[in-house]
């Protein structure tokens, strides 16, 4: 049932009777204003200050600080081993890399898509085990099928490398910084001990069969007697992507694909790592005559 009107409101005949009895509401078109209002600060107030703005055009020219110059290749992690300096007697460990076929797909543009990229293909698959779009899309360009396929966000457009092009080892240089992305080791399914490091419980005063158990889950008071998100539970370990900063390339072998860098790098034997400039070091200096050693 609607609801019944005030006897006063029913004695309005007109909307210009109505319009002349209710208060006047200011309307406000840029939304509902706040009860508290900013106070300024000395953070916030200052005339160098940049204005924000929220196109995507100001948002690629925030990133373009921490966009590399040049595209990056595609690994496989072959295992570590550990190199001595003659000279000092000092072992560094090191984890070999090597670069299988890599080769420039397609390219990502601003105009089209919105930022620019560099898709790089490595390895080789058989052409039955693909799908046609995928075989359209090599063939398309006039390249074989490529088992692994990633993309490389780049600076501008004098990061785009020719389609068709390929990278060697000698893509990077020796003594250079670099920033690796792989995948952890998968782990399955582990207890809260195992996977988050949890002390498990007593192994007295009433404990029975649940010593490596996590417990209660979840506030019975005050919290809504619910568990809340995010909640540290036992579930799937490892197998998450992880990036390792700061590597320096040790060796470079243009022949066999190596790039031996040092530290570690996630992921088991015969996992795929994608290399790039490192984002916190400064880049690399390549003129037009190494890009064309290092492609040609």
């Amino acid at each position: 049932m609607s609801p019944r009107l005030a006897g006063k409101l029913l004695q309005l005949s007109t909307p210009l009777q109505q319009q002349s009895l209710l208060p006047r509401i200011p309307i406000r078109e840029f939304g509902i204003r706040s009860l508290t209002e900013p106070k300024p600060n000395r953070f916030n107030v200052s005339p160098n200050l940049p204005v924000l703005e929220s196109s995507t055009t100001a948002a690629l020219r925030r990133k373009a600080n921490s966009l590399p110059l040049r595209t990056g290749a595609i690994a496989t992690k072959k295992g570590m081993t550990a190199i001595f300096d003659p000279e000092t007697g000092k072992r560094t460990a090191c984890t070999v890399l090597q670069l299988d076929r890599v080769e420039v797909i397609s390219h990502k543009t601003r105009q089209k898509h919105g930022y620019f990229a560099v898709q790089v293909g490595a390895g080789w698959k058989h052409p039955s085990n693909m799908t046609k779009s995928l075989l359209g899309h090599f063939a398309a360009n006039g390249l074989s099928p490529k088992r692994h396929v990633y993309e490389f966000r780049v600076k501008g457009e004098e990061g785009l490398l020719p389609v068709g092009e390929s990278i060697y080892a000698n893509w990077f240089q020796e003594g250079q910084f670099v920033d690796t992305k792989s995948n952890t080791k998968g782990k399955g399914f582990a207890g809260v001990m195992k996977r988050h490091g949890f002390g498990g419980q007593d192994r007295t005063h009433g404990v029975s069969l649940k010593h490596r158990s996590m417990g209660s889950s979840g506030p019975g008071q005050g919290g809504g007697s619910r568990v809340y998100p995010g909640k540290k539970m036992a579930g799937n370990m490892g197998n998450t992507q992880n990036t390792v900063q700061n590597l320096r390339i040790l060796k470079v072998d243009r022949e066999t694909g190596v790039v031996v860098v040092s530290g570690h790098i996630s992921g088991p034997k015969n996992c795929v790592v994608r290399i790039q400039d490192a984002v916190k070091k400064p880049w690399p200096e390549v003129g037009p005559a190494e890009v064309e050693a290092a492609t040609a």
